[in-house]
């Protein structure tokens, strides 16, 4: 198992009074499978951890969505800004993660810009957390947006959540292992403006990451169980 548990002990910090974006990554890259061992296609555990996260953290904060990946446009254009901050969001965030069908690229960096701006991150303290399998491939420039998220916020603060994220290198299901856990190149967004980088490998690590970087101190365990009914399973 990826070793994520020691950095989030008591992590969250902000406070339930602060709106919070989640930037969904529906990139084609989150329905692939059978190499790097990726046995089911990642949108399936993360159909699962949303589930199980987000409706205890809906009930204490104000939550909104931005999906990126899928849609109309030039690959690179699908930003989706579903909603913004508002009270009881689960079922809406739920059903945007189980109605997604995951396409196109990686326009991460725009993603989170999007985010700040539905958070009026210039007059009003927020927290952005960005759920990604990987790299930009949009020609985005994340670190840079970190450095203006800063000079240009109230007070943000960037969490990214990597799962399952893989390097360039790609081993079969039952060969021998030929990758390794990596780190999102978004990693600076969180290391510039005061927030975390959290690797997760399964569902129930996922779900981890969201309550303690949504879960405004509530939630502090890092071994959630990841729910019964789950359909995924």
């Amino acid at each position: 198992m990826f070793a994520l548990i020691a950095p989030l002990a008591g992590a969250a910090g902000e406070d339930c009074t602060e709106d919070a974006m989640i930037v969904f990554d529906g990139s084609g890259s989150m329905a692939e499978m059978g190499f790097n061992n990726i046995g089911e296609p990642r949108i399936f555990e993360a159909r699962r951890a949303i589930r199980d996260a987000v409706p205890g953290i809906a009930a204490l904060r104000r939550l909104g969505l931005v999906v990126y990946g899928p849609g109309p446009r030039e690959a690179c254009q699908n930003i989706d800004l579903r909603f913004g901050p508002q009270w009881e969001a689960a079922p809406l965030i739920v059903g945007a993660v189980e109605t997604l069908q995951p396409s196109g690229d990686t326009p991460l960096t725009e993603a989170v810009k999007a985010a700040a701006e539905a958070l009026d991150y210039r007059n009003k303290p927020g927290a952005i957390v960005l759920v990604t399998d990987g790299k930009e491939t949009c020609g985005g420039a994340p670190c840079q947006l970190a450095a203006e998220l800063v000079a240009d916020g109230l007070d943000l603060t960037v969490h990214v959540i990597g799962f399952k994220v893989r390097g360039d290198h790609f081993s079969l299901e039952g060969a021998a292992p030929g990758y390794n856990p990596e780190t999102a190149v978004a990693s600076c967004l969180a290391d510039r403006t005061g927030g975390q980088y959290i690797g997760a490998e399964s569902a129930q690590e996922l779900v981890a990451a969201l309550k303690v970087t949504l879960g405004c101190n509530v939630f502090g365990a890092l071994s959630a169980p990841v729910s019964p009914w789950s359909k995924d399973r």
